[in-house]
């Protein structure tokens, strides 16, 4: 799959089916989407291709509401590439491409910079200054200047009895309140934060379990205080990477009248690695309990040779002979 960072040029430009969209998370909703531009693409003889944007449009224009990233450009990518797609464009947003009127974008983006011949798009798609164009701007616009508007509908969309869409919006309320299994229903796979180790207070080492610390700036949505089982992938998390299951932690270590809140990992039955200035990402699949302040140390080291030991048993790993 390529990668624009930028308008191709008239030598790399094809016709394409193409869809536009944040794909923050890139979860189960936006699959049915990237599969249907796949598909037109297949039909149409054309390349599949979606329109992204970095940062996230609210984080140009209104800061204080941006919402956390579901998932780092690199891993979206990834995600994307998984899909069957040709190319991606991941557009920079700033507020000159915020200005821009629904036609000028069509034209200049979708039209002369990617030979739109399909746009594929769910039925609330909003774009332009102010959010001015619609589906029906768009199929206007397509009727206009020869491209085909495909919407894709929200259809059955969770399987809960609400019937709520997928959306990434879900996705950060169901990790906000520490429902990493939910989470993980609506994107299809665990969620994940991914940083950079740095040194913590080295009490987990002196405890028997010596955890991996992330960067406060550690991107990705961190799940409510708790203790978590999961994985820790080297690598950031990329293809092929080692994934070695953990358990995770999540907060202030109130025991210790900590303040600073953490995000940190014990790497199951390994206390021999070294993972410092190494970027990992952290997948939470199950949730065990809340944070808890104990009375005392041995109180505590029980309790986490307890996490310990049902972190193997959800994860299905052996422990040591």
């Amino acid at each position: 799959m390529r990668v624009f960072r930028g308008l191709p040029n008239a030598e790399s430009r094809a016709p394409c089916a193409l869809t536009i969209g944040n794909f923050d998370g890139v979860h189960r909703g936006h699959r049915v989407v990237l599969g249907r531009v796949a598909e037109r693409a297949r039909a149409l003889g054309a390349l599949a291709v979606a329109i992204t944007f970095d940062p996230h449009p609210l984080a140009v224009l209104h800061p204080e509401r941006a919402p956390q990233p579901l998932s780092t450009v690199e891993h979206k990518l990834e995600l994307l590439a998984a899909e069957g797609l040709d190319g991606v464009l991941v557009m920079p947003f700033t507020h000159e491409l915020a200005g821009q009127s629904p036609r000028q974008f069509v034209e200049e983006t979708l039209v002369a910079g990617l030979g739109a011949r399909a746009v594929v798009v769910g039925g609330d798609m909003r774009f332009g200054k102010g959010n001015a164009g619609n589906v029906d701007t768009l199929r206007d616009l397509g009727k206009e200047l020869g491209f085909e508007v495909d919407v894709v509908a929200d259809e059955g969309v969770a399987g809960q009895d609400d019937d709520r869409r997928w959306s990434s919006t879900w996705v950060r309320e169901l990790v906000a309140a520490g429902d990493v299994a939910g989470a993980a229903d609506v994107l299809g796979r665990p969620h994940r934060v991914t940083g950079t180790v740095v040194h913590g207070d080295h009490r987990g080492r002196e405890l028997g379990y010596p955890t991996a610390n992330l960067a406060p700036d550690a991107v990705g949505a961190v799940p409510a205080d708790g203790v978590y089982a999961g994985w820790l992938a080297r690598g950031g998390g990329t293809a092929g990477s080692e994934r070695l299951p953990a358990a995770i932690s999540v907060g202030t270590n109130p025991t210790f009248d900590g303040s600073q809140r953490r995000v940190e990992a014990y790497v199951l039955d390994r206390d021999d690695l070294d993972l410092y200035g190494e970027t990992v990402a952290l997948e939470f699949t199950h949730r065990l309990r809340p944070t808890l302040r104990f009375t005392g140390v041995d109180d505590l080291v029980r309790q986490m040779a307890d996490d310990v030991a049902r972190c193997r048993e959800l994860l299905d790993v052996t422990a040591p002979a």
